[in-house]
């Protein structure tokens, strides 16, 4: 027994585990118990489940339906891109249309930045995940910063269907580097891309 009643070795666990609380930071909630961030998102931005299905033969999910009335803008054209795990594409901007991203495959974290001076959201940068996983068709506002980063550990395949189609004469497209100050966002150092 030691001076303090409690068995020898026990005294210093305890204090150890106090020592070790009083030094840590305990998690904040980031989702609702079904499991919607709970991160205001900026203006403008939208997301909609797509439900996969699945059997023995494979699965099949649907990318796009007009009668769900998401989008005012008729798919008019579409692409699909890729990402390499730890590689950022972005960040970029349009000023004319909006992108509508579904990811096939892979783990997206995108995140967005909203420099419009008349935007509730003015200043904000906002995340989300998307992923093989967790589909869904998000849109991106014109005039917002955004950039897609591969979290994951393979290829990530992106179907978009922007408001427009692409014209290859004047790109509706606007870069700034990865690291940049006028965005107050880090990537992690070992992220890869522009």
């Amino acid at each position: 027994m030691s001076t303090s009643g409690l068995p020898v070795g026990r005294e210093t666990s305890r204090s150890i585990l106090e020592a070790t609380l009083a030094e840590s930071v305990r998690d904040v909630a980031t989702v609702t118990p079904e499991g919607q961030p709970l991160e205001q998102m900026v203006d403008g931005f939208a997301s909609r489940e797509l439900t996969t299905h699945i059997d023995e033969r494979g699965s099949v999910f649907e990318l796009y339906d007009t009668r769900w009335n998401w989008h005012p803008a008729p798919v008019e054209f579409a692409y699909c891109f890729t990402i390499r795990p730890g590689f950022v594409k972005g960040w970029n901007l349009h000023t004319e249309h909006e992108d509508r991203y579904i990811v096939l495959q892979g783990e997206l974290q995108l995140v967005l930045y909203d420099p419009r001076p008349d935007s509730p959201t003015h200043g904000k940068v906002s995340k989300i995940v998307s992923s093989e996983y967790r589909r869904r068709v998000i849109t991106f506002p014109r005039n917002v910063w955004h950039a897609d980063f591969n979290i994951g550990t393979k290829d990530a395949v992106v179907v978009n269907l922007p408001t427009q189609p692409y014209n290859h004469a004047s790109p509706d497209k606007y870069r700034l580097p990865l690291h940049t100050p006028l965005i107050p966002y880090q990537f992690p150092p070992e992220a890869r891309g522009w």
